[in-house]
């Protein structure tokens, strides 16, 4: 009987009561999305680098090598010498390896010398593969493959060449004006440092620093892609109908026949990832050369754990939004209490106790909270949905299910309890005004 009575009243003030759901439903739906944003972030950030079970460098720290090799800030101290790559790359519990090496710009952005098995077995967000927007993987020694955000911003396309500098200052007067590399490709866009990032061969790079290299390795992979260039020839005379775009698919350069003399940092892909702790013990007890290894997903932890005085204050800033909600339900209950005297009066003649005129007005102040959350949990769930393709492309935001855990839970039911506590004054108010009637009325 009170809760329709509740409605009733609520129904006979309905700008008010209107204005009021909608300021409440606003200030909770902010909240749920700052709580979903933050745990997802977190979630994404910790899957920046996905598939990859160790990464080994030069002992600089755990996050100085995470920063080098993923997110392409700072340059390790000091390179990993080519007998360590190979011992790495024979370890029967290896199955792939990556090799990365740093330490040169283009126009600000980064340049990473590497291999096409970069392409092929780096993964990132939900164990997503890199994928191309235009063009391929490397195709030759001086192919360089850039990210969308640079070729977005530099307007390049497959075919255009591009000049990198030594160092890494946005301005250099060191250029590799006689070793110009060409786009082969442009990687889709990732919400990854990917995207900011310049990638060339290690064969190209090492050129481009000391000139081209004629080692036994580098001359069986030239010569291995002359006898393939030498069988595209041959095709091409056979089947002179076919088009260009056809015969560039048998188009073959072993990048990974190149042997550097160093590189900056490795990735390695496991057979198993269970034994990736021996391993990493393996490598950090090695004395031939000293080395470091660690796992991506626990530095990425140790990573955001300095940054999450971010997501705290902006949890913070998001209750004050909704306290001052509630204030404001608090305030409009106690407007109407004048308007409602007459209504007072007569709930008071039909037999209604202060008590009852208290239980009320805190109906009526939880109606509208309970109203408000359920539509902000709607409208915060068709906004994820339909904005994530765009937040995983844009900004590498993976949103995973379930998008409403533990927190939301405990969220509205703190909104509650403190509906129930605002709604104290204006209930108290309407006691007292409750007392007041039952005394004049036996006076």
């Amino acid at each position: 009987m009170l809760s329709t009575i509740a409605i009733e009243s609520l129904k006979r003030r309905k700008t008010t009561a209107i204005l009021t759901l909608l300021s409440i439903t606003i200030s909770i739906s902010l909240l749920l999305c700052v709580d979903i944003i933050r745990t997802q972030v977190k979630t994404s950030f910790t899957r920046t680098v996905s598939g990859v079970d160790l990464i080994v460098g030069a002992p600089s720290g755990q996050l100085n090598l995470l920063l080098s090799s993923v997110f392409n800030i700072g340059t390790p101290t000091k390179g990993i010498e080519y007998k360590s790559i190979a011992a790495l790359q024979s370890n029967k519990q290896v199955s792939w390896l990556i090799p990365l090496s740093l330490g040169d710009t283009h126009r600000g952005f980064r340049v990473v010398g590497t291999t096409n098995s970069f392409f092929d077995h780096f993964k990132y967000g939900d164990m997503q593969s890199l994928e191309m927007a235009a063009g391929s993987a490397f195709t030759q020694p001086l192919s360089t493959v850039v990210g969308a955000d640079i070729a977005k911003s530099l307007g390049y396309k497959v075919g255009d060449k591009i000049i990198i500098s030594h160092g890494l200052g946005s301005v250099s007067f060191n250029n590799h004006d006689d070793h110009p590399f060409t786009i082969s490709g442009i990687v889709k866009k990732t919400g990854t440092p990917v995207d900011k990032a310049v990638y060339v061969t290690l064969q190209g790079l090492e050129e481009a620093h000391t000139g081209p290299k004629h080692s036994p390795t580098s001359m069986l992979g030239r010569k291995s892609a002359d006898k393939a260039n030498e069988h595209e020839h041959e095709h091409e005379h056979e089947h002179e109908h076919e088009h260009d775009e056809h015969t560039k698919e048998h188009a073959v350069y072993n990048s990974e026949a190149f042997t550097p003399e160093s590189v900056s940092v490795v990735m390695l892909g496991l057979k198993h990832r269970v034994t990736a702790l021996q391993l990493q013990y393996q490598i950090n007890q090695s004395k031939k050369e000293p080395l470091m290894a660690i796992l991506p997903g626990m530095a990425l932890a140790e990573l955001w754990q300095i940054m999450g005085n971010v997501e705290s204050l902006l949890l913070g800033l998001s209750g004050l939004i909704v306290i001052c909600a509630l204030i404001g339900l608090a305030t409009m209950l106690l407007a109407t209490m004048r308007e409602r005297y007459q209504e007072i009066a007569v709930l008071r003649t039909i037999g209604a106790g202060p008590f009852t005129l208290l239980l009320l007005i805190q109906i009526e102040a939880m109606l509208l909270t309970i109203v408000s959350a359920a539509l902000s949990l709607g409208l915060v769930a068709g906004l994820m949905s339909a904005l994530k393709p765009w937040l995983s492309s844009t900004y590498g935001l993976f949103l995973s299910s379930p998008l409403f855990g533990q927190s939301s839970v405990i969220i509205i039911l703190l909104i509650l309890g403190c509906t129930y506590l605002v709604s104290l004054f204006p209930a108290v108010a309407a006691y007292r005004r409750g007392l007041h009637a039952g005394l004049n009325a036996n006076s």
